[in-house]
């Protein structure tokens, strides 16, 4: 079954980057992107998809990742997040598990992905 990921990062060559590295993982996944978590938050209250996974940038303008996990927290429990980010600080990564999200260092390749999916 092909899966369905919302990916959330103000960089579009980011998004890219790992829309390419997910594709080459599986090949039949689909993808909805956002910006910011403002976008991320509205694409997730119009409920016209399901995802598998989300994948949440830490740095972006607006809210943080972990700001925009805290918000899907409050309606969806259930869904799988990853948080991703070069800024390993153990608040960070211990936020991010008390949220129930698993966490990547970015930059972001397929082994580190291979061991998530």
């Amino acid at each position: 079954m092909a899966q369905h990921f919302l990916l959330v990062d103000d960089s579009r060559v980011a998004r890219m980057v790992l829309k390419r590295t997910l594709l080459e993982i599986s090949p039949d996944c689909s993808f909805e992107e956002a910006g910011d978590g403002d976008e991320a938050l509205a694409i997730l209250a119009k409920g016209d998809s399901e995802f598998d996974r989300a994948f949440l940038d830490y740095h972006m303008p607006g809210m943080t990742g972990l700001d925009l996990l805290e918000e899907i927290r409050k309606t969806d429990t259930a869904l799988k997040v990853t948080m991703l980010t070069a800024n390993i600080q153990n608040e960070i990564k211990a936020r991010a598990d008390a949220l129930d999200s698993s966490f990547i260092e970015k930059p972001i390749n397929k082994d580190k992905l291979l061991n998530l999916l």
